[in-house]
């Protein structure tokens, strides 16, 4: 009897380390982490682009239709107001994911959030201005947030 329970504890002891094994954290884990962090990323961002592009395409024509740029500048602002949360400690260069991300979005948080604040207040200015009909202060407002996107790449993004 006793040499049966020493088995059946064994077998125990093996069962267990083996599934702690396959429970505890590992570094794929915390890989997986950060390469969700960028898909997020990277869908925020194209979600911004495409906003982005409709507000251009719509102020564009000769006679825009101010109800649909107020639509795209509104989704704008939206995704603008979301960008900080993308970045999430441990998503950067040194996870190893795949990431256009810089390590200065991090190292210089401050910076980066003012850069962010920036894209959301110019954001808003955009959508007010579109949805109150005023075209030409429109496409002045849109060339202010592409400058707002453009000193935050140039700072926080790796260029291909």
């Amino acid at each position: 009897m006793k040499l049966e329970l020493a088995g059946l504890t064994g077998a125990l002891a093996v069962i267990a380390a083996s599934a702690a094994a396959f429970i505890a954290p590992s570094p794929a884990t915390a890989e997986s982490a950060a390469e969700r962090a960028v898909t997020t990323r990277q869908a925020g961002f194209k979600q911004i682009g495409a906003a982005f592009k409709a507000v251009n395409d719509g102020l564009r024509g000769g006679k825009p239709d101010m109800a649909a740029v107020a639509a795209a500048a509104g989704r704008l602002e939206t995704h603008a107001g979301h960008l900080p949360t993308w970045f999430p400690r441990g998503s950067g260069p040194e996870s190893g994911a795949r990431t256009e991300a810089r390590a200065e979005v991090w190292g210089d948080a401050a910076g980066f959030a003012d850069a962010a604040a920036n894209l959301r207040t110019q954001t808003a200015r955009l959508t007010a201005l579109a949805q109150g009909g005023d075209v030409a202060a429109s496409r002045t407002q849109a060339v202010q947030v592409a400058a707002a996107c453009k000193a935050c790449h140039t700072k926080y993004r790796q260029e291909d």
